[in-house]
């Protein structure tokens, strides 16, 4: 079975791509357009479904699904202002190093990224393996 886009090129016509326009509230004003390219429909659906997730479309879907107070509401829209000017300041303090970036992995004194506290080492905690060792034995601390 030969695909549209083979198709095309064996009978001579030119492939042409379409456009899906879909008619979502998009904050910009305009609404949320898709390429659809020889008939790709799996991928301009991926496409879709990522522009709306980055949108905010299943969100608001997810919140209009139950009926929500005006004072409901108006907390929600202040805690998410509040949680949007800390993630802000956070940035900011991280671009300036006023504190340290939590992404970047510190080197112990071996060289090797940090590992969990008893994950092993040099004072025990196990081998390392995941079922190895003594099961079934109480753990002692001391």
């Amino acid at each position: 079975m030969l695909t549209p886009a083979a198709w095309q090129a064996q009978s001579g016509e030119i492939a042409t791509d379409h456009r899906v326009t879909v008619h979502v509230k998009p904050r910009e004003g305009y609404p949320l357009q898709v390429l659809v390219r020889d008939n790709n429909i799996d991928q301009a659906l991926r496409v879709l479904k990522k522009k709306m997730q980055r949108e905010g479309v299943f969100r608001e879907m997810k919140q209009r699904k139950s009926y929500e107070k005006p004072s409901e509401r108006k907390n929600r829209e202040k805690s998410e202002a509040i949680r949007r000017g800390r993630k802000l300041a956070r940035k900011k303090a991280i671009r300036e190093g006023l504190i340290p970036d939590p992404k970047k992995k510190l080197l112990d004194a071996k060289g090797k990224p940090g590992q969990r506290p008893g994950m092993g080492g040099e004072r025990g905690g196990g081998s390392g393996e995941r079922g190895a060792g003594d099961r079934g034995a109480p753990r002692r601390s001391f």
